[in-house]
């Protein structure tokens, strides 16, 4: 094979890998920056034979430079000592994280926009006909939240062991919500917009109708607190659903199997701050929002700060480097 074959053949391989390493090396102090990217080792072996062939052909010397320095530096990365797990996990917190939610913040409007104004719009159609919950929840359901949410059920303190009992519940049906959102976007995306879509309604026509039966005033109390981390971890789950739907549906220059390989990467790092989000929310429903010693200013207070500082993480954390 001629030189110029050769080159135009891998070129853009070799222009990925680039732009893969120089992303690598701008996070030197994570450990698990090559883990970032699965494909890197294989990415890493396929350039090694590329460089052995072009020796073997006795290649132009400024083509087998600029394949060696890439293959130095590459190797650099796979090889280097990585530090300890808890300096890394708090990197990725502070930094990474914010960082690639903002690298996906199309799909994070797109997501905002599919789940929010379903909730407002349902919200406001519930609350002016109540009868209209009945389209989307069947009487038991109805009978339930209205039971739950009356002030005497409010009454008393729960014990201790019954708020540690409750976050393991919250714990999965948090983590199960967004993690079955994530993973519904393998059917194309649609799986995930349909998780999305329906949640906002559901949320919309309960918070619409305990309103219109004048419960707000326990319901909203108890949901301002958490609602921040868990709501925006069931946004951010979306965005790395519709990530895999994507890679399915609009490969680009890219086979499918590659795609939704680096679509899968990137998705599943999006999920460990998630589950962060996730977590904390729990940790927040089950000992914070639960307590009715606490005054309802306080909560609302609390709250409103959740959603204040929380979008001013994601925006503004991880910029230091820019």
């Amino acid at each position: 094979m001629k030189q110029q074959l050769f080159e135009d053949r891998y070129a853009p391989f070799w222009r990925v890998f680039a732009e893969r390493l120089e992303l690598l090396e701008q996070r030197r102090d994570r450990p698990d920056a090559v883990l970032a990217t699965a494909a890197f080792p294989a990415a890493y072996r396929q350039l090694c034979q590329q460089l052995a062939i072009a020796r073997a052909r006795e290649y132009s010397p400024l083509l087998l430079e600029r394949l060696n320095q890439l293959a130095l530096r590459g190797y650099q990365q796979l090889y280097r000592t990585r530090p300890g797990r808890l300096p890394a996990i708090l990197s990725f917190i502070a930094e990474d994280f914010p960082k690639l939610v903002r690298r996906e913040a199309r799909l994070f409007w797109c997501c905002c926009g599919l789940f929010w104004l379903p909730l407002l719009g349902m919200g406001y159609a519930v609350h002016s006909h109540p009868a209209l919950i009945y389209s989307l929840l069947d009487p038991d359901q109805v009978a339930h939240f209205t039971t739950l949410y009356q002030p005497e059920a409010q009454a008393g303190d729960r014990p201790a062991a019954g708020d540690v009992g409750m976050l393991g519940y919250y714990i999965y049906n948090n983590i199960s919500i967004g993690f079955r959102t994530f993973a519904a976007g393998i059917l194309g995306g649609i799986g995930t917009l349909f998780i999305l879509l329906f949640n906002g309604l559901f949320l919309g026509a309960v918070g619409g109708y305990l309103t219109a039966q004048g419960l707000g005033a326990v319901f909203y109390p108890f949901v301002v607190g958490h609602s921040a981390f868990e709501l925006t971890g069931i946004l951010l789950a979306g965005v790395a659903g519709l990530k895999i739907g994507l890679a399915l549906v609009a490969p680009g220059r890219f086979t499918r199997i590659q795609a939704l390989r680096e679509a899968a990467t990137s998705g599943v790092r999006l999920l460990y701050g998630v589950v962060v989000l996730l977590l904390l929310a729990a940790l927040i429903e089950a000992f914070w929002s639960s307590n009715r010693a606490l005054p309802v200013t306080l909560k609302y207070t609390v709250g409103a700060a959740g959603w204040l500082l929380l979008p001013l993480y994601l925006l503004l954390a991880g910029r230091r480097g820019a």
